[in-house]
């Protein structure tokens, strides 16, 4: 039979403080071998001290309490694995973010001012595939490689193929209020009936102040920044949404230093650059 420890020798044991134990408690994630009903105290047995541990282990990878009760409640050793493996990769891609955020800002901090020149460029109106929805800004990426995607294969699908690189429109709501309107479109030479929410539309003519933001999109606010900054100082910007072209992106290259995107920032041009 186990050996029996009060609250305060578990806490030693196990290096979770009585309040943490006390928590874990209340949500039934590790309680006690025992309550005593008239004093209220918890005794735990020497047997709960692995389980403690593993909690701990988990808490120090930052995996919610409710994913550690299904990990310790879960019913067969692959179950188990499968969640401790979700965490891992979503730690992973976690760190990757990080180690693409330190990266941008140690090249930030090297040369702040080492950003593609602008050109001045006027885009004719082009039929095209499009996916057009009110989105919020923290599920714009999601949003877009979805979209995208559907374009492409529903193209596919169609034997039609594409009339140039694909692009995006998106309205100034959805920077500054955080949601607002996202257009992907994919240039056909042609218009077409499209099934499902693909529908076909003749995206407009515009003059663009251009940048060519090489890269990921972790740090495509330094070509925003420069864009936003040669047209304020050039006195042309009018109002309208921005657009990117993907000239080189995800589905032909997982080289994110290859990726190649065009920003293009509404003006109302001169005829100089």
């Amino acid at each position: 039979m186990p050996a029996s420890l009060t609250i305060g020798d578990f806490s030693r044991a196990t290096q979770l403080s009585i309040k943490t134990l006390r928590h874990y408690h209340s949500l039934g994630l590790l309680e006690p071998s025992d309550v005593d009903p008239d004093t209220g105290y918890r005794r735990y047995t020497t047997d709960q001290i692995p389980s403690a541990q593993v909690i701990r282990r988990f808490r120090d990878l930052n995996m919610p309490l409710e994913q550690i009760r299904a990990v310790l409640e879960a019913s067969d050793l692959r179950a188990r694995n499968q969640l401790i493996s979700a965490h891992l990769s979503r730690l992973e891609q976690d760190l990757a973010r990080t180690q693409d955020a330190v990266a941008s800002l140690r090249d930030l901090l090297a040369d702040p001012t080492d950003v593609a020149p602008v050109s001045h460029r006027r885009v004719d109106a082009v039929k095209a595939a499009v996916i057009s929805a009110v989105v919020d800004l923290s599920d714009l990426l999601p949003w877009y490689l979805g979209a995208l995607g559907e374009l492409h294969a529903t193209l596919e699908a169609r034997g039609i193929s594409p009339a140039g690189p694909p692009g995006g429109i998106f309205a100034t709501e959805l920077f500054s209020q955080e949601k607002g309107e996202a257009t992907i479109f994919v240039p056909t030479a042609a218009q077409a009936q499209f099934p499902g929410r693909v529908a076909s539309q003749v995206i407009p003519a515009t003059e663009l102040a251009v940048i060519m933001h090489a890269g990921s999109h972790a740090d495509v606010d330094r070509s925003y920044g420069a864009l936003a900054t040669y047209v304020a100082s050039h006195a042309l910007q009018v109002d309208g949404p921005v657009r990117e072209y993907y000239l080189v992106g995800r589905s032909d290259t997982r080289d994110e230093a290859a990726w190649r995107t065009e920003i293009g920032w509404p003006i109302f041009s001169t005829g100089a650059v």
